[in-house]
């Protein structure tokens, strides 16, 4: 019996990114505003994260790539938010190409071999 292979720190934050903005959406539903995320909070919440915790994966490349793979759009309208208490910087969003990748993901990685 062959053992599985170690996950992937660079994918497993990839989809840890999209479950983070998925939930952000599902958590304001109805306030547009608040249903994106900005690289600081996505940094700030992922710090305890494995792989970016060691050092090994930045937040900040792993953003760029689900942005130019289109998983990820972004919103800078510059608003100020009520709920952060300031201006907000550019903010980004799953795209409905990213949440497919991520349930796709999540039911291939429930599937027994």
């Amino acid at each position: 019996m062959s053992t599985p292979a170690p996950p992937d720190p660079a994918r497993e934050t990839l989809l840890e990114i999209l479950r983070l903005m998925n939930q952000a959406e599902e958590d304001n539903d109805g306030a547009p505003a608040d249903q994106a995320l900005e690289l600081a909070e996505l940094e700030e919440r992922l710090h305890d994260f494995e792989p970016v915790k060691r050092g090994s994966i930045k937040v900040s490349l792993a953003l760029g790539l689900l942005l130019r793979n289109g998983l990820v759009t972004t919103q800078n309208d510059g608003d100020y938010s009520w709920q952060r208490q300031r201006d907000v910087a550019q903010r980004y969003r799953i795209s409905a190409q990213g949440k497919k990748f991520l349930i796709d993901s999540i039911a291939n990685s429930n599937r027994i071999g």
